[in-house]
């Protein structure tokens, strides 16, 4: 481990009110060739005893695969979206009156520290979260995070994920699956400083499983890899609250869970991302992996029109051409908030719907990026989905351990 990382990691765990932890000169895990650390008493330490190295051929299992990872290093749960008022979602959203877009997202991080310690307060294991709101017609942008320790008692001071299921708590923001397979519900609530998420993001559609029946390659070497599956087209109904101004509504979502070992080439500063849904049920994924010079290192993605099975992107058939820019009054940042995406299933226009979509995370995850809600176009400039655009790397290199 570096010593960026582990001081990244100390401040990290101080914030999280883990300071205790290091007293007496913690030292660090040695890892294991199968990624896995040194195993400890009590449910979350036997969870890092759990090896299953991220591998081209792994079967990917449900529901056991929607819960957590803890033998890999990083994980995500990620959720995006757009609600409208009404109790049916409109099948081709063209008017954007009362149109609201959310993002809830909760990461795992293994941090390969104190696993010699006794004890539940150390910090073996931390969870962060961010969530945000698009309000487009009031011109804002509402974020907020949280970051605490893994630990299984269910108070508000600590987080836990499941290992068997679905189900990410961090004081009381949670995002948990429940229902039987392979219809199911996602309920996120998440009552932040100065808005509120509560939501149900009903499957409709089977899982999509990314790249090699998600072995999902990020870097061209085999290890630059994680296990990736999304599910599309997610019909969203509940509760967005702006202030004491509570808006219900009805919408589509994406969910992405992955998990990795090692998901950034050493040349990767950042990655563009987009996860749409097309209004006639498709759903489209792109990504790309980018060098210090804006070239492109890694790119990728998939197709599926509804009823249909999907179709994996080479890295080859993947080109991201940045149009105009946005520059951040927070950061500086210069973001492309519009694109002309080539794939295999056609040639896209991808906008943002609000500029001013920036998360500045560095009291969590140490980094900001830009994450927002955008529209699909198609060669002849017709609004044909919607969804979510994520940005990172444009406000310094993005590390991840």
């Amino acid at each position: 481990m570096n010593p960026q990382r582990r001081r990244w990691l100390r401040q990290l765990a101080r914030r999280a009110g883990l300071g205790l932890a290091w007293a007496g000169g913690a030292r660090a895990a040695s890892a294991q060739p199968d990624g896995s650390s040194t195993p400890a008493a009590g449910p979350p330490q036997a969870g890092e005893g759990l090896a299953d190295p991220v591998r081209r051929g792994r079967a990917i299992s449900f529901p056991r695969d929607h819960g957590a990872h803890p033998g890999v290093r990083t994980e995500w749960w990620y959720a995006t979206g757009w609600l409208q008022p009404g109790s049916t979602p409109a099948p081709a959203v063209l008017d954007d009156t009362g149109l609201l877009g959310f993002q809830v997202t909760f990461f795992r991080s293994r941090t390969g520290l104190a696993s010699a310690l006794p004890g539940r307060f150390a910090p073996r294991q931390l969870l962060f979260a961010h969530a945000a709101v698009t309000d487009l017609a009031g011109g804002r942008h509402l974020h907020d995070q949280r970051l605490l320790r893994w630990s299984e008692a269910p108070d508000a001071a600590t987080g836990r994920a499941a290992l068997a299921d679905g189900d990410v708590h961090i004081g009381d923001w949670s995002f948990r699956r429940t229902g039987a397979l392979p219809q199911s519900r996602w309920r996120a609530v998440l009552p932040a400083a100065d808005f509120g998420i509560a939501l149900d993001l009903n499957v409709v559609q089977p899982p999509l499983l990314q790249g090699d029946a998600g072995f999902s390659r990020k870097g061209p070497q085999e290890t630059q890899a994680s296990h990736y599956y999304s599910l599309p087209q997610l019909a969203a109904s509940g509760q967005l609250t702006l202030g004491r101004d509570p808006r219900r509504g009805t919408g589509r979502a994406w969910l992405d869970h992955e998990w990795s070992d090692e998901i950034l080439h050493p040349e990767a500063v950042g990655w563009d991302w987009v996860g749409m849904n097309l209004f006639d049920g498709s759903a489209l994924t792109a990504f790309v992996l980018r060098r210090k010079d804006g070239s492109a290192l890694w790119a990728g993605g998939s197709f599926r029109p509804p009823g249909a099975a999907s179709r994996s992107f080479p890295p080859e058939g993947v080109q991201w051409q940045p149009g105009r820019l946005w520059r951040s009054p927070a950061t500086a940042a210069s973001y492309p908030v519009e694109w002309r995406l080539r794939t295999p299933a056609g040639i896209f226009e991808v906008r943002a719907l609000a500029d001013a979509q920036e998360l500045d995370s560095r009291g969590s995850t140490g980094s900001v990026y830009w994450e927002g809600l955008s529209e699909l176009l198609d060669a002849g400039g017709r609004r044909i989905g919607l969804g979510y655009l994520e940005m990172t790397g444009y406000n310094g290199p993005l590390r991840m351990g």
